[in-house]
């Protein structure tokens, strides 16, 4: 398909890509089948594990698929590698080793140096509104779209304390459709039937996913073209293991969408 450009709009072709912690492996997949059908992004904005796929991809960092930097990390670690539990009293966990793993693999240190034009989606949590990072250190934006709260310490940006964008906005839809002509999303968290949360981390999880699956209602509806990746909806948030099954899902789903477009 030739998407053509606009003169009110400077990118032809926006991907948003929603958050959903482990689910958001399947993410790799869906950009991998993009590229295979020639559908490379002007622009591509993401909220929490999206936001992690949205700036691997643009920083070219998910080309080769024998050697992906971003599954490797993640394959090759567990949970306490990335979170450090501390005395509660905002969260439970830091992410600051996360952090530092992103900062150590991402050649760019600023979003506004990555080739692809690049939005990280997050919230500020003293003043109950949506952010959208543009400009500014990138780790650390990630790290403050990924900080689920209770869970996960929000981060301080120049005065203000960041949690995970997908508290307001789950699809960043919002945050690029005015920029793009045309604009695909791909949720990777919806909607499934979950077992009971048996603790406090279950429960504050599962409150935080009820809460994230709606609010992307609005957000899919102004998408041109929404793939939803739901054979992956029940793989648990949190949980490391299957990762490449996860990859492989989200890019037949993706392949199986988009062909009825393309």
């Amino acid at each position: 398909m030739k998407i053509p450009t606009s003169h009110t709009r400077p990118y032809r072709l926006g991907v948003c890509l929603s958050g959903g912690g482990a689910r958001g492996f399947a993410h790799i997949g869906a950009m991998r089948a993009l590229r295979e059908l020639g559908l490379i992004p002007d622009i591509i904005a993401g909220v929490s594990a999206g936001s992690v796929v949205a700036a691997f991809f643009a920083a070219g960092l998910l080309n080769d698929y024998d050697n992906d930097p971003l599954l490797k990390l993640f394959s090759d670690s567990k949970f306490r590698d990335f979170a450090e539990m501390h005395v509660p009293r905002e969260s439970f966990f830091s992410l600051d080793r996360f952090k530092k793993h992103l900062e150590r693999i991402l050649p760019y240190k600023n979003i506004e140096d990555l080739p692809i034009a690049t939005v990280i989606g997050a919230t500020d949590i003293d003043h109950g509104t949506k952010m959208a990072f543009t400009e500014g250190p990138l780790a650390e934006r990630i790290v403050a779209s990924c900080s689920i709260p209770i869970v996960f310490e929000p981060v301080n940006i120049d005065g203000h304390r960041y949690v995970d964008g997908g508290v307001l906005h789950n699809m960043p839809s919002w945050a690029i459709r005015h920029l793009c002509t045309h604009l695909i999303g791909i949720n990777c968290s919806p909607m499934y039937q979950a077992p009971p949360a048996k603790n406090i981390i279950e429960i504050a999880q599962r409150s935080y996913a009820l809460m994230s699956k709606h609010n992307v209602i609005p957000d899919l509806e102004i998408c041109d073209i929404v793939v939803n990746l739901t054979e992956v909806a029940d793989h648990q948030a949190f949980d490391l293991n299957s990762l490449s099954l996860l990859v492989d899902n989200g890019y037949l789903a993706t392949i199986r969408a988009l062909r009825k477009h393309f």
